[in-house]
């Protein structure tokens, strides 16, 4: 299959589900929903988070390197847990939501081009959409008093959906079709577009 009709097929399969991009305020305020359990479940919850989660595990991939492996989902998850620290003490950050969608969009393209930056500013761009990201559930927590249990549940998960990723990118890659990972960078890219006019 050609890039170009993966590219489509993925962008109409992306505009169909375009209402699961809507960022609801997925737990409620009650407790159980707020411990591990549901910290963990948040990240999948949204599509934009789970996109943005797995394109860095892409891009990883892409980086080349053993430290890129390693480095840039870090610098997703440590400023995520930053962001989310902030949103529980009541510090505001600006353009949260817009900057959540524009992660999609970026990551996406990044994967879809093949940009290799250098390691650093590839870790500053991922850690500054990772706040807002962080940010973004922890305004949506409620209930601070299980803040810690939940946001072992939100870690958890996103780093188990940056390891997805690079295991999918691992596998294009071995089967030399490493056009596959830069097909999933476009969809991704597209679900950025979808959320950003959405």
């Amino acid at each position: 299959m050609s890039f170009h009709r993966t590219l489509t097929m993925s962008a109409m399969l992306v505009l169909a589900a375009g209402t699961a991009f809507a960022h609801p305020g997925h737990p409620g305020g009650e407790p159980a929903a707020l411990g591990f359990a549901g910290g963990f479940v948040h990240p999948l919850g949204g599509l934009d988070h789970l996109l943005a989660m797995v394109a860095v595990g892409l891009w990883a991939i892409q980086h080349g390197g053993r430290r890129a492996l390693w480095l840039l989902p870090l610098s997703f998850v440590l400023p995520m847990a930053g962001g989310f620290a902030l949103a529980l003490a009541g510090i505001g950050l600006p353009g949260v939501e817009a900057g959540i969608a524009l992660s999609v969009l970026v990551l996406g393209l990044l994967v879809a081009f093949a940009v290799r930056p250098p390691l650093p500013a590839a870790m500053a761009v991922t850690a500054a959409f990772a706040l807002l990201h962080g940010h973004a559930h922890g305004s949506e927590m409620g209930d601070a008093s299980h803040a810690l249990l939940y946001a072992g549940g939100m870690v958890l998960a996103t780093a188990l959906l940056h390891a997805g990723g690079l295991v999918a990118a691992r596998l294009a890659q071995q089967v030399a079709l490493p056009m596959l990972t830069r097909a999933a960078g476009a969809a991704v890219a597209v679900a950025g577009i979808v959320i950003l006019v959405g």
